[in-house]
């Protein structure tokens, strides 16, 4: 976690924690895998963020006496501190996503797994196993070798009070609510359809069914794979159009 830590870039570790990967996943009903270990991240037991004093240090600040770590803000000589707003905000998202974490923690490995993007707390890539076994989908991913669906997700600065941008990353899906780029159509992955309140395995359900209810299928033509930045303008015209037509069917000729 140390090195996850250090990797956000604005925070410093004093004190490593440890932690322990978690389970395996047996393979699913019907699948053709024969199943495979899958490592979860360790979690901080609520660490304590907290400005440095402005100058330039390469020392760790000492831990605290009841065994959490102090993160401190780094400062330098000609840069600003940050305001405390801006610290705040990034307390509430490290805390709300570490729970989160600890969360899913919890479920076993059975529906998902979640993996820190280059141990970056604040983009996950997420492994979605459970599918409706009696959908269409599912049979797909059985004849085509498929375990799961691999999602993204990045969380903004201002999350949980804003959504995180969600897009597939593989396998190529056709219909079921996914679009160019691997983008979403879902309204709760939107600034109005979104509230802080929705978990990441909320949406990871809502989106599970999702794909069931848009009759989701394997695209099993050559094309090219899914980008960041075609899901990003996918996503981006999907909700200026729906917030111009909200969340109905709108003309063919807006997409």
């Amino acid at each position: 976690m140390a090195t996850l830590l250090r990797k956000i870039g604005l925070i410093r570790l004093s004190e490593p924690e440890s932690g322990s990967p978690k389970g395996s996943r047996k393979a699913g009903k019907g699948s053709s895998s024969s199943g495979g270990h899958h490592q979860r991240p360790s979690l901080p037991n609520g660490p304590v963020i907290a400005a440095a004093p402005a100058q330039n240090s390469a020392q760790p600040e000492a831990g605290r006496g009841d065994g959490r770590s102090i993160l401190r803000l780094p400062t330098a000589s000609g840069i600003a501190t940050p305001q405390p707003s801006k610290i705040h905000g990034m307390q509430v998202r490290a805390k709300r996503l570490m729970k989160e974490l600890q969360d899913l923690n919890k479920l076993g490995d059975e529906m998902l797994v979640v993996e820190l993007v280059g141990d970056n707390l604040f983009e996950w890539n997420v492994k979605l196993f459970q599918i409706d076994h009696d959908s269409p989908l599912w049979q797909d991913m059985r004849e085509t070798g498929i375990d799961y669906i691999l999602l993204n997700l990045t969380f903004p600065e201002n999350f949980p009070f804003s959504p995180p941008f969600m897009r597939v990353l593989s396998p190529r899906i056709d219909n079921g609510f996914v679009l160019d780029g691997g983008a979403i159509c879902m309204e709760l992955l939107t600034p109005r359809g979104w509230s802080s309140a929705y978990t990441v395995e909320a949406v990871v359900r809502q989106f599970a069914a999702s794909l069931i209810k848009g009759q989701g299928r394997i695209c099993r033509k050559t094309k090219k794979a899914f980008s960041k930045k075609e899901a990003e303008a996918t996503f981006k015209s999907l909700v200026k159009t729906h917030e111009k037509y909200g969340w109905v069917t709108p003309p063919s000729s807006e997409g």
